[in-house]
């Protein structure tokens, strides 16, 4: 047993370091009345199959097929041969031949044929979904091989412009779907929102150009590119006749489409022993969670791995379930759906290493002093005893200038010293508090408040207030 083990783990280390020797080229070659056009290949096409094998799906249940005993060897047949077999597909989109066409084929029976083994194992997770989705906008089931040619099934696929996940949504068209992304959440990445909102999105489009060959092309460039092609060529309508007016990676769009859904089809054909599943991942459901948990909170407590949570999860950026911003859902292995609905304050109060959960309020250093926010400065009222003894100096020197000043203003004014001390009223100086006109005037903040009928702590610079 231990060694049937070593032998599979070996197998899947030799499978990688072959799919990652291969230099897959940007661009493949079309030859046609003697001329050579190069055609950009979709990203996903030029992709690491490393970066799908490292996913948790892959490395927990994809495994070669030990009983599979087909050369490595990439049969060529005639052209009329791939005709006839993209004629036998169930489809309602039509799966035509022409030597662009052919040259995708190629690609992917030969230089891709690693990474079409390891999509063969992985669509096992994913064609379900998809399936659900596509049916429920009835739309046809083929275009569940989109994600082929968009991710290669690769749920945390990052395009270099920042497309995200299966579906490879842009941000813009994943809100407006309905996706959520924020700086803990990404719903591009969760495969049942991301499918249903990508079957959406083709719905739609079809309403828009009534040919499944435009939407393909729109769902890769957009509709304003679409539109021009359309606009240059006169407004024809059929996507091989507007093909030179596409931009360079459309060109190569819908050929790429149509010879996924071949190679999903006929690999056999081509010596390509897809990756096997030795089990399906456990059945799942969902539970809605109003507070924020981290996935270590909930590893702890419910004895899953944060792999396995990340996973199930692929939504959320920073392992945290931000319940707290409202209602979410958390998806777990249906045994442990009662678990966690019995263990909830439990898990919520577990103390993982590597999180720290957000406070709603903190102490500010140095007691609870009062502060006010006067002309958008935000003042402090009351000084510590330690700092009321440093500034002392300073303050009756700043009173002694407030006495003179007072004084030179009433000089001609014919006031008895008694009624001056009943009625004083002196200008608030910028950044000036309660406590500091106080402390000038050898008075309280009580006695100001009073005198000036304040309630609160505010005060306006430039005002007039009463001191005596």
């Amino acid at each position: 047993m231990k060694q049937k083990r070593l032998l599979i783990i070996s197998t899947i280390f030799a499978f990688c370091l072959s799919a990652n020797a291969q230099q897959e080229d940007k661009t493949v070659v079309v030859k046609d009345n003697g001329k050579e056009e190069k055609i950009d290949l979709p990203e996903s096409m030029t992709s690491d199959l490393d970066s799908l094998m490292h996913q948790y799906n892959a490395k927990m249940y994809l495994q070669p097929d030990t009983d599979c005993n087909m050369p490595d060897i990439n049969p060529v047949y005639e052209a009329s041969v791939y005709k006839e077999r993209l004629s036998k597909l169930p489809t309602v989109i039509e799966m035509p031949y022409n030597d662009i066409v052919q040259a995708f084929i190629d690609h992917y029976t030969g230089p891709l044929r690693r990474k079409v083994a390891a999509m063969l194992g992985a669509q096992n997770f994913y064609i379900p979904v998809f399936e659900e989705a596509l049916e429920s906008y009835d739309l046809p089931l083929e275009l569940k091989y989109l994600p082929v040619i968009e991710s290669a099934l690769n749920p945390m696929a990052k395009s270099r412009v920042g497309a995200i996940g299966l579906w490879q949504f842009m941000l813009r068209t994943a809100k407006r779907y309905g996706l959520r992304v924020n700086s803990l959440v990404d719903e591009r990445r969760d495969i049942v929102k991301a499918s249903y909102a990508a079957a959406h999105y083709l719905s739609d489009l079809y309403k828009v150009y009534g040919d499944w060959n435009l939407v393909i092309a729109a769902y890769n460039c957009g509709t304003n590119a679409i539109n021009k092609a359309i606009r240059r060529s006169k407004g024809e309508r059929d996507y091989w006749k507007i093909y030179p007016k596409l931009p360079a990676e459309t060109r190569g769009y819908v050929p790429a489409f149509i010879a996924a859904n071949y190679v999903m089809n006929y690999y056999c054909d081509h010596n390509i022993c897809p990756l096997t599943t030795k089990e399906l991942p456990a059945a799942t459901d969902t539970v809605m969670v109003d507070r924020d948990m981290h996935f270590e909170q909930i590893a702890q407590v419910l004895d899953i791995s944060v792999e396995q949570l990340k996973s199930l999860n692929p939504q959320y950026r920073r392992d945290i379930v931000n319940g707290q911003s409202g209602y979410t859902s958390l998806r777990l292995p249906s045994s442990l759906i009662p678990v966690f609905i019995d263990k909830e304050d439990s898990i919520c109060a577990a103390s993982p290493k590597n999180y720290k959960p957000k406070r709603t309020e903190v102490e500010v250093a140095g007691g609870s002093d009062n502060y006010s926010v006067n002309d958008n400065k935000v003042t402090y009222e009351a000084a510590e005893a330690d700092e009321q003894k440093t500034t002392a100096k300073k303050t009756h020197q700043r009173s002694e200038s407030s006495s003179k000043k007072s004084s030179r203003k009433g000089k001609g004014k014919k006031k008895s010293k008694k009624h001056t001390q009943k009625a004083k009223n002196v200008s608030v100086r910028e950044g000036d508090t309660l406590s500091e006109i106080a402390e000038r005037n050898h008075t309280t903040v009580s006695k100001l408040k009073k005198l000036n009928k304040i309630s609160g702590s505010n005060i306006r610079a430039g005002k007039k207030i009463r001191v005596k």
